[in-house]
């Protein structure tokens, strides 16, 4: 799919590769079970350690491998927060990344009233944001650099929303110019998934597709794994600048890569 064309639920790929009845029971067993133990821990949850075990646990439920990069998602060393951006695929990359090194989550309101999954993300300490809202996008803004400036790294998906390519929308520029204000480093990433070595959109997430239906998805595939490449942390003041320079780390890494 290219840059630019709103990508469907048409765009997913519909695996040939799949577990059987069975071991799809035994994968919601565990996801119910992991999930579980997540809301149980209450406000323990967004422990750093905590968070990452659990998103692990889902991962793992799943069946779903990831490939980690060698590089952290934070800046070492940095006083404020690192903004982390990361092209959006599916609802798997927050899990995948939290999985990595967790981190506060920056995600559209409607995150929030998902049933179970909403609970959760409020627990783990996610911030929510209305993309929509004109209007409220200054207090958004800085509310964001209050929280860099913190010293909390925050991450964000700047193309808003889902696509079934690493390429995919535009960056907006709004949470670049939290960073810019705080001061903060910029650290782009990209997310791939790959079904027995082959590139897969199998775990996408598009269109007015239900959650249910992406997760039985994703439940029934065999081979499933995620790719972390963290990229070279940018710096600089200008809001403009650093999201073309983040979105060209990211896409320039998919023409590069082996697919």
């Amino acid at each position: 799919m290219s840059a630019g064309v709103l990508c469907t639920p048409a765009c997913v790929t519909r695996s040939a590769s799949r577990v059987p009845p069975a071991e799809v029971v035994r994968r919601y067993a565990a996801l119910s079970y992991a999930i579980g133990r997540g809301v149980a821990q209450g406000e323990r949850l967004a422990e750093p350690g905590t968070l990452q075990a659990r998103a692990r646990a889902i991962l793992d439920a799943l069946g779903v491998g990831i490939e980690e990069a060698p590089r952290r998602l934070t800046v070492r060393g940095s006083r404020p927060g690192t903004l982390i951006v990361a092209n959006h695929i599916s609802w798997l990359d927050v899990v995948s990344l939290l999985a990595v090194e967790p981190v506060t989550v920056l995600a559209k309101r409607e995150v929030g009233q998902w049933p179970v999954i909403g609970a959760l993300a409020r627990r783990a300490g996610t911030q929510f944001i209305d993309r929509d809202g004109l209007r409220q996008l200054p207090r958004s803004v800085a509310d964001l650099t209050a929280t860099l400036r913190a010293g909390r790294s925050v991450l964000v998906f700047p193309q808003a929303t889902t696509w079934c390519s690493v390429p995919g929308g535009r960056f907006r520029r709004a949470t670049f110019q939290a960073a810019a204000d705080a001061g903060a480093p910029v650290r782009p990433v990209t997310i791939r998934y790959y079904q027995h070595g082959a590139r897969s959109t199998t775990a996408a997430f598009l269109g007015d597709e239900t959650f249910g239906a992406s997760l039985h998805r994703v439940a029934r595939a065999r081979g499933l794994t995620v790719r972390v490449t963290v990229h070279t942390a940018l710096h600089g003041c200008d809001r403009r600048q650093l999201a073309a320079e983040a979105q060209r780390a990211v896409a320039a890494h998919e023409t590069s890569a082996h697919i």
